[in-house]
């Protein structure tokens, strides 16, 4: 970011899941920003409600608060049952945000693309930015985004707008309303004891609060290349100018380790396990995190990093590159927590994280799972979908999630590390605890005598409470199903007569609090 201003920043979709946490890291630091989507559900920051489609809709929301860079994060979830609104949102709604941003003159737009839009249903194995986009994209929500997000880089130019896509894995942390939704439903069913395919395929997962901060670094970077708007670099093994010194120089010094939090960085040079978090350590755990924690002897290597014209940043690599990797603008970006997981380990840490410790709990942990082929998946699927069509429901067990949890995703994510200096702060295994913790957490409501005309929060161990203005007191009970059985109902009525006979203005702090602490 340029020493002489800050920016003012627009985050499109600011109250969805990654929208919220990347709004909440910039308040944290103190910059200005406002949020565009279509429903208002904080009150901390300035909202701007309309249509990510109407262009105008858009316009009058740069306008009016003065923005100068944009994080486009709104995307419908996965799994609508009608796929157009995909296109209609990814496609449409980015064409009309980047229309609107040359028209506004804007300087910056940072675009939240996916680590899907390179995915055909077959495995990917450490997989980096050169890898073009599938032919046959596996299904229409990935190839809504790596529609939207090749609009946003061929906008990279135009209009003095400088752009840049970042490509998410397996999104997860405070907030979810999909992953641990679903997790928690097998869980409360007693079928965290079912495993579909031998369990042999890593998988990146990443923490929302690491996404959020990738997204800052990106909109810091995104400045002038030394050659204006154009990004080529044809002749990028003669003119030194087009690329920062220093970075080609960072080639051949070894990366450190993610972070304190995250641990050893853990590559999967081979297929011993385990290369990520694991439950049950194996009886070579002790030899493994031996071979991996080894420490580095400059007598053995040349350099720390060894390349070869395979490599993306190779001498080699950047020669012929249509556009230069080690530059921000007009580029995509991989972001994971660079902790490839077996893909059931990591469901196993959360449901494991759900258990009690009780000896219930460390019984249901310890259970040899029942492991279903993918082949016998991929039948039971398609009867399970034969099935939900002739009902009118729709399947809870489908081919598209047995060949998901089967297929090897994960990526590398050195050209984030090098050029926008990304690293990830938050661990899976402290992920995982800070999702858990929040949404295993139920609201339960009861009627209290009138205490108060303020409210405040209170937070003991596992228990949470709060008290509210109008005297109805709340109470947050960790993995407690008999009380959570009774609360739905409860907290229907509660909602119900708050948004009827009380203000937003006393309503709306509260329910922030709860859900985003």
């Amino acid at each position: 970011m340029s020493t002489q201003h800050k920016d003012v920043y627009l985050v499109i979709g600011g109250s969805g899941f990654v929208g919220r946490h990347i709004v909440e890291q910039l308040v944290a630091r103190g910059d200005v920003v406002s949020v565009f989507d279509i429903v208002q559900r904080h009150h901390d920051v300035p909202f701007y409600s309309g249509d990510i489609t109407d262009e105008q809709d858009v316009l009058n929301a740069i306008r009016r608060s003065g923005t100068t860079c944009i994080i486009h994060t709104a995307s419908p979830q996965h799994g609508a049952k009608d796929p157009s609104i995909y296109y209609k949102v990814n496609v449409d709604g980015t064409q009309a945000v980047i229309n609107a941003a040359v028209a506004a003159g804007v300087r910056k737009l940072v675009y939240t693309s996916s680590a899907g839009v390179v995915f055909d249903g077959k495995d990917v194995v450490h997989l980096d930015e050169r890898a073009p986009y599938p032919e046959k994209p596996f299904d229409a929500y990935n190839d809504s985004k790596a529609k939207g997000e090749a609009l946003i880089l061929e906008a990279n130019g135009k209009g003095g707008l400088l752009t840049v896509a970042l490509r998410p894995a397996g999104i997860f942390g405070p907030g979810d309303r999909q992953m641990m939704v679903g997790l928690y439903q097998v869980y409360q069913r007693g079928q965290t004891h079912f495993q579909v395919g031998g369990n042999n395929n890593l998988f990146d997962y990443t923490y929302v609060g690491n996404i959020a901060q990738a997204h800052l670094l990106a909109a810091e970077k995104l400045v002038d290349s030394t050659t204006s708007d154009s990004t080529s670099i044809t002749s990028a093994s003669t003119d030194a100018t087009l690329v920062d010194s220093s970075l080609r120089a960072s080639l051949h010094r070894s990366l450190p380790p993610i972070a304190a939090t995250a641990g050893f960085r853990r590559v999967p040079t081979s297929m011993a396990r385990p290369l990520g978090p694991y439950v049950t350590p194996p009886a070579n755990a002790a030899d493994i995190e031996g071979a991996f924690n080894a420490p580095f002897d400059p007598t053995k290597l040349t350099h720390a990093i060894v390349r070869n014209r395979f490599d993306q940043f190779s001498e080699n690599a950047l020669a012929v590159a249509p556009t230069s990797p080690l530059q921000v603008a007009g580029q995509a970006f991989f972001i994971t927590n660079g902790e490839p997981v077996y893909f059931w380990d990591f469901m196993r840490m959360i449901w494991l994280a759900l258990d009690p410790p009780t000896e219930e709990g460390r019984k249901r942990a310890q259970r040899t799972p029942w492991v279903i082929p993918k082949a016998f998946g991929m039948v039971l699927g398609y009867l399970a979908e034969t099935w939900a069509g002739l009902i009118g429901k729709e399947a809870g067990f489908t081919r598209y999630r047995v060949g998901y949890s089967c297929a090897m995703r994960y990526h590398n994510i050195e050209k984030a590390r090098r050029v926008l200096g990304y690293e990830p702060e938050v661990g899976l295994e402290e992920g995982v605890r800070r999702m858990v913790e929040v949404g295993l957490a139920r609201v339960y409501v009861c009627v209290g005598q009138i205490l108060t005309t303020y409210w405040f929060l209170v937070v003991q161990g596992g228990e949470r409470s709060c008290i509210d203005a109008r005297g109805f007191i709340f109470v947050r009970v960790m993995g407690h199903r008999t009380l959570e059985s009774y609360s739905y109902l409860i907290d229907s009525t509660y909602i119900y007569l708050l948004h009827s006979f009380l203000s937003c203005r006393i309503s709306g702090p509260v329910w922030d609090r709860l859900r985003y602490q």
